[in-house]
């Protein structure tokens, strides 16, 4: 199995989260663009080009998931919400959209002049 050094996440809030005091937990939509090199993929000629989205099950992609998510879910309408560049210098450019729903533990003993913080943390199963 082929592992890459370091990969790049960037994610873009595309939507306000909604948040749910009595579930303690808030909904967002979110995309996910991530970023890494494999050699095993240089290639002479245009700098970059776009993949076809079901490629992605014969690539290498970073096994990122949402840390607390208590359901998540691509977007496919009409077509799935995935981008894949590939650049000649190895470099895969792989963004989707999701919508998440997280976990977020809430203070209320302030309410109505609280103020809560919630995280979107991302980490992955392997490294």
């Amino acid at each position: 199995t082929w592992c890459a050094r370091s990969c790049a996440v960037r994610v873009l809030d595309t939507r306000p989260p909604g948040l749910c005091s009595l579930c303690q937990d808030y909904t967002a939509t979110i995309s996910l663009r991530q970023r890494w090199t494999d050699p095993r993929l240089v290639f002479h000629g245009n700098k970059s080009f776009t993949l076809d989205a079901r490629l992605v099950e014969l690539l290498w992609v970073p096994d990122t998931y949402i840390v607390e998510s208590k359901r998540s879910f691509l977007h496919d309408v009409t077509v799935g919400n995935r981008l894949i560049r590939l650049f000649s210098n190895g470099t895969v450019l792989y963004a989707l959209r999701i919508t998440t729903t997280v976990a977020c533990n809430m203070d209320l003993s302030k309410y109505p002049m609280d103020t809560q913080t919630c995280r979107l943390q991302l980490e992955s199963c392997k490294y």
